[in-house]
């Protein structure tokens, strides 16, 4: 219920994902367990943020620096990918929201790129929300490719470069948080971060629950968001 959340909400909150690795480890599983208990805890995580009314979702799935982790570890993703992802994003569906991907796909074998485009192609039609989930997505690419279509169209305005930014139709996140209890953002979104708002987490990602959610969601309202004015 809607009137369980704070009043004051964000149109888009972004999260870094971070501690699938240590958690697992904590437990003396491997590394690829605990992505898989982070993919189900965003799914829960992303239909709570629907229900508090808070319009886009943006997480940091997959860098593009992930790719220098072990093999084991990358195809442990696609696995993951091959597996389980369009059953995960069925409820998203079924709520009624749009799953988009931000990042380079044409790193991802062919199968893959397949699975990404139904899901995508299943919640087109969605309008109570959008799940963005950055796979091979770095902040670094993102910029030096809108620029250089910038440089290639003839046209270097402001404007012009946020079309051409993967987030074109998406407002910029008006709160980024962390988990895992790194404090950085990792080459994460930072173009669309200028002004966002910052929340840094111990929580390890796979145990980021509805309660946290709530806490944070109460902290932001507080927050007095000036843009650099006075």
């Amino acid at each position: 219920m809607k009137s369980e959340w704070p009043s004051r909400i964000p149109t888009h909150i972004a999260f870094i994902m971070d501690g699938n690795g240590r958690w697992a480890k904590k437990r003396l599983m491997p590394r690829s367990y605990g992505h898989k208990v982070g993919v189900e805890t965003m799914r829960r995580i992303a239909l709570d943020v629907f229900d508090a009314g808070i319009s886009y979702m943006s997480v940091y799935a997959f860098s593009t620096e992930n790719k220098a982790r072990p093999q084991e570890e990358v195809d442990g993703l696609f696995h993951l990918i091959r597996t389980r992802l369009e059953e995960l994003m069925a409820d998203i569906i079924a709520r009624g929201a749009r799953v988009v991907f931000m990042g380079d796909l044409q790193y991802f074998p062919q199968d893959i790129q397949e699975i990404l485009q139904r899901v995508k192609e299943k919640s087109a039609a969605g309008r109570s929300g959008t799940l963005n989930i950055g796979l091979n997505y770095g902040a670094r690419d993102e910029i030096l490719r809108a620029a250089a279509q910038c440089v290639q169209a003839g046209d270097a305005t402001p404007e012009a470069f946020a079309k051409r930014l993967y987030t074109a139709d998406i407002p910029d996140p008006d709160l980024i948080v962390r988990t895992g209890g790194e404090k950085r953002l990792s080459n994460f979104m930072l173009y669309q971060a200028a002004y966002s708002e910052l929340f840094f987490s111990d929580t390890l990602w796979p145990d980021f629950d509805t309660a946290e959610l709530k806490a944070l969601l109460t902290e932001y309202a507080k927050r007095n968001r000036r843009y650099g004015k006075v």
